[in-house]
């Protein structure tokens, strides 16, 4: 039995997070993994698909812009692969058309997936609730299933050989198309924060907006993204952007370092989803240190820019 993987692309690339999502399907053992992409990318690009363990890749000849049309272009590969589970990497994208193919399969359809289901006795997988605070164990009886799977719930496998590539143009319907998009502006120049595989967060210890220098400079050597505490954007030192916890962006990045951050609960729950935290604060009994992979008491003033030199060194 086939596993489909929709996959999402950014600037003509698969983004990171879908190739997890093929890594996944085929950690699966469920049979073919066909991957299906109704964004921008060539040939070559979807090719690539086969290290994260796609089989086949099926792209549609031209992009198509909406949810609706999305959702019946996988509806149509669901079918005519045989397919009865779909797995779609966690974004703003994928939530919308998740629903939409839900209803098309009469799917079971369960987001915020952390881990591979347990098969043992009927079809359990663990998901994140309560903004990562607790999890829940959750039992799909439909026989088809649309599972969306959370940023870094599995490694990315990279041991696979090339896909096969087929184009197609799916049927679509008035209602496909009853919405048009008519244009997209997107931020260029910098790595977006949903997006981002290292991000580099300030908070009110730094002081001012004067001293963010040093927080974008660290960010440009890593290639990361810059993010703030919801106190620093309240304030008018970074834009609302950047805001990341419970009610502002919520991030999953292999690398998160929080420079000045004292760990608010409503700042961690837009964090916990992180691979490995990385705190440095003077304040040696700031909460963040709980949640912390690695931790560095000490002034940020003195331990940023050192940290910047080392890295520079390095590369």
């Amino acid at each position: 039995m086939s596993v489909v993987v929709y996959i999402e692309t950014s600037e003509g690339k698969i983004k990171k997070s879908s190739r997890e999502a093929i890594s996944y399907g085929a950690a699966l053992n469920s049979g073919e993994v066909v991957a299906v992409c109704t964004g921008e990318a060539t040939d070559e690009e979807l090719q690539s698909a086969g290290l994260n363990g796609a089989a086949r890749v099926m792209a549609t000849n031209e992009p198509l812009a909406t949810a609706e049309a999305a959702a019946s272009a996988l509806a149509q590969v669901v079918s005519s692969s045989g397919a009865d589970m779909v797995v779609m990497a966690k974004s703003s994208g994928s939530g919308v058309i998740a629903g939409r193919l839900a209803i098309k399969m009469d799917a079971g359809t369960v987001p915020n997936v952390v881990a591979l289901p347990d098969t043992a006795n009927g079809f359990r997988v663990r998901r994140s609730i309560f903004t990562g605070n607790a999890f829940a164990v959750v039992e799909v009886k439909k026989d088809k299933k649309v599972l969306i799977i959370n940023k870094n719930t599995v490694d990315i496998k990279q041991d696979g050989g090339q896909a096969a590539v087929e184009r197609f143009s799916p049927e679509l319907s008035e209602v496909d198309n009853k919405v048009k998009v008519t244009g997209v502006d997107q931020a260029t120049g910098k790595v977006l924060l949903p997006e981002a595989d290292i991000v580099v967060s300030g908070g009110r210890g730094l002081k001012g907006p004067e001293n963010w220098g040093m927080i974008e400079e660290l960010a440009e050597v890593l290639g990361a993204a810059t993010g703030c505490s919801k106190p620093v954007s309240d304030m008018g030192w970074r834009p609302h952007s950047e805001h990341v916890g419970q009610t502002g962006i919520k991030v999953s990045p292999t690398l998160y370092i929080a420079i000045g951050i004292s760990g608010a609960i409503q700042h961690l729950a837009g964090v916990n989803s992180s691979k490995y935290i990385v705190v440095i604060n003077k304040d040696e009994e700031a909460p963040f240190f709980k949640a912390a992979d690695y931790g560095i008491v000490g002034d940020a003033f003195e331990i940023v820019p050192k940290l910047t030199e080392a890295i520079k060194a390095v590369k």
